[in-house]
Formats: C-alpha cells, sequence, structure tokens
C-alpha cells in the first residue's frame, strides 16, 4: 500500500484514546485505546500500540493490537506482528516472526455470523 492511499496518520509518539471510524486506510504508528470501527484498512505499524476492539475491512499489523479483531476482508500479521487476543477473519496471513496468542476463527459464514455467536456464548 502506498503512503498516498492513506486517509489518515496516527504518528508515532502520539497517544489516542476514543472511538475511530473511518472510510478507505488509516495508519497508526502511535498509540491508540479504544474501538476502531471502518470497513476500509487498518495499517498498525511497526512501533505502533492498539488496545480494543476492531471492526474492519482489513488488518495490516506489524506492531501490537491487544484485545478483540473482527477483519471481514482478510488480515495480514508482518514479521514484527504481535496480537494478543481474538482474531475474526476468512483469510489470514501470518509471516514468519509473528506473535499470536489468542483464538482464531476463520469462517466464510462470514465475520457478523461469527461476531453474533462470539457475543451470544459471553
Amino acid at each position: 500500500m502506498a503512503r498516498d492511499e492513506i486517509n489518515a496518520f496516527l504518528g508515532s509518539g502520539t497517544d489516542y484514546q476514543g472511538k475511530l471510524n473511518f472510510q478507505g486506510a488509516v495508519r497508526i504508528d502511535g498509540n491508540f485505546s479504544g474501538e476502531v470501527e471502518s470497513e476500509g484498512t487498518l495499517v498498525v505499524g511497526k512501533d505502533a500500540r492498539v488496545e480494543g476492539v476492531l471492526r474492519i475491512g482489513q488488518l495490516v499489523l506489524s506492531g501490537k493490537v491487544t484485545g478483540e479483531v473482527y477483519a471481514r476482508d482478510k488480515a495480514v500479521l508482518h514479521k514484527t506482528a504481535n496480537l494478543q487476543g481474538n482474531l475474526v477473519t476468512p483469510v489470514l496471513v501470518v509471516e514468519e516472526g509473528a506473535v499470536l496468542e489468542g483464538r482464531v476463527t476463520m469462517s466464510s459464514a462470514g465475520v457478523e455470523a461469527v461476531e453474533t455467536v462470539a457475543e451470544e456464548i459471553s
């Protein structure tokens, strides 16, 4: 993904809390805590730390995410990625060296169906 395709950039050395909604693609290189909702792509940079619930179209992870991730289209974990929590996605790409601790659910029924079942169990 080229840098000019990014709609918003949360730079390194910054801290954000709250709810993030966006279209297109957003890159986080700082720290974010809260909820993310989007049909688009969330790019988490190598030094970024994200904590919370992510409901997104696609995740491209190079940093650390702690929490629940619902990636409707795809999740890509690069070699520096660290995901602590549960991941629901139909397509998962994991490079050698990535760390994934938690439950992974891959379903052709779609993320929404699996998310509904997970909420009913909780």
